[in-house]
């Protein structure tokens, strides 16, 4: 028996409502989930509880859902790739996100997965399967991989249960009308069954969408900026819905966004994407606090560089700012490992506190109203600028010098005198050829023996 899945019908729904002929209806916004009764007999997944063990009580690996390998997608004529050596694994049931800026990849990575672009080089398998390759393409409608676009795309003549009922033509009646209720109340939209598609809410409409995809219970379910149409508030709330139905389906899902506040609410895992290059993939919390390149560093939250010097003083490494001195002995290289020391540190806006009492003073440049406070963006004696939050009740003017300083838990610093150029990862510890170590000198030696 064959299980039919719409990933994606905007045009034939445009088409529909507009009486109007369409030739642009292709596999990129329609296909098919075929699956064998054998297929349809593993329904829902086991649910995952904390970390599985094996047979002797040892932890086991968890199993994954999506791994992809080396990446690559080179559209003919273009000088640069789409995506550029990209690795991740995505574990069963997890929630991953992919950020960056517009034509980053982030969308073309999705499609690839999909089945619904070729791959240059690199595989993607999904559940242990290899479905992309050079050599390799299963069509997209044998992935078992559901889809959901920003558009919605309902069918406006249909009501709730035949849309989401569209992709189970394969199955038998009962079955059918049976998994149609199941989803529904999953989503919450049991009652809206016979309403149509223009009685619901923005976000309700979603939420059909995302019924429809669950309907025949994909292995993957793939989500392109699903929110994006929807205004802030609903755009925030529905997130948190969405990723408790898919939690509760247990649902193994990769999302594409460009809102970090929709990735971290969403994500178990997040991806940041640049040029094609995956540059971080990791939980919120390292990609805040500990990332992996400058650019992680720079695209998540508010944040500037400025320049510091290392020094090593007795058994601990102080990072000198114009902020003043800040220490983080776990993760901070020596200096020996840069050129004099010299390096460049991340101060986040919250790393920066307004303090009457600081001896740093730091003229206001702008502000940003935010609610409970102030962005303000503030301008050094050096002429070095930095970011600070500041409770809204201290409402500075604009042009007045406020005291400051600096209370960093998490020190990150990237090397200044990087040499590494083009379109190359600038990462800690540096992998390129650095100039000597500094020597110690020999009065400090002689001290140590």
């Amino acid at each position: 028996m064959a299980a039919l899945s719409l990933l994606h019908c905007s045009q034939d729904a445009k088409t529909m409502s507009t009486g109007k002929s369409s030739h642009a209806v292709s596999t990129a916004r329609l296909a098919l989930d075929s699956g064998s009764e054998e297929s349809e007999g593993r329904r829902m997944r086991e649910p995952i509880v904390g970390t599985p063990l094996g047979a002797k009580g040892l932890p086991t690996m968890p199993r994954m859902a999506v791994d992809v390998t080396q990446l690559k997608v080179h559209y003919p004529g273009r000088e640069q790739p789409a995506v550029a050596g990209v690795n991740l694994r995505l574990a069963a049931g997890e929630m991953g996100v992919l950020i960056g800026p517009s034509g980053c990849g982030k969308t073309t990575l999705l499609r690839a997965i999909a089945g619904l672009e070729p791959v240059s080089e690199g595989t993607i398998r999904i559940e242990h399967e290899v479905v992309s390759s050079a050599t390799v393409q299963i069509a997209p409608e044998k992935r078992r991989v559901g889809m959901v676009f920003q558009d919605y795309a309902l069918f406006p003549h249909m009501d709730v249960a035949t849309n989401v009922g569209f992709g189970l033509h394969g199955w038998a009646r009962h079955q059918r009308q049976a998994r149609v209720q199941a989803v529904l109340d999953l989503v919450g939209l049991s009652s809206s069954a016979q309403r149509l598609p223009h009685q619901l809410s923005g976000g309700q409409q979603q939420r059909v969408a995302l019924a429809r995809a669950l309907a025949p219970q994909p292995q993957l379910l793939l989500l392109d900026e699903p929110f994006s149409n929807l205004d802030v508030d609903l755009r925030e709330r529905l997130a948190q819905e969405v990723r408790a139905i898919l939690k509760e389906a247990q649902t193994t899902a990769l999302f594409v966004t460009h809102d970090q506040m929709e990735a971290f609410a969403v994500g178990d895992v997040i991806g940041v994407m640049s040029e094609g290059r995956l540059h971080q993939w990791g939980d919120a919390y390292s990609l805040y606090h500990r990332p992996a390149t400058r650019f992680v560093a720079e695209f998540i939250g508010h944040g500037v560089f400025t320049h510091a010097t290392l020094r090593q003083d007795g058994n601990q490494v102080v990072v000198q700012t114009p902020l003043g001195e800040l220490t983080d002995v776990a993760e901070l290289p020596l200096p020996c490992a840069l050129a004099s020391g010299e390096c460049d540190v991340l101060l986040r806006a919250d790393d920066i506190v307004h303090d009457d009492d600081a001896p740093v003073k730091a003229e206001i440049m702008r502000k940003s109203f935010r609610g409970s406070e102030f962005l303000y963006t503030l301008r050094l004696h050096t002429g070095e600028t930095v970011l600070a939050h500041v409770p809204s009740h201290h409402d500075h003017k604009v042009g007045e010098w406020i005291g400051i300083r600096a209370q960093v838990d998490h020190v990150v610093t990237f090397n200044r005198a990087c040499h590494v150029g083009g379109r190359e990862l600038c990462q800690m510890p540096c992998n390129v050829p650095m100039p000597p170590p500094i020597q110690v000198p020999l009065q400090a030696q002689e001290l140590k023996t």
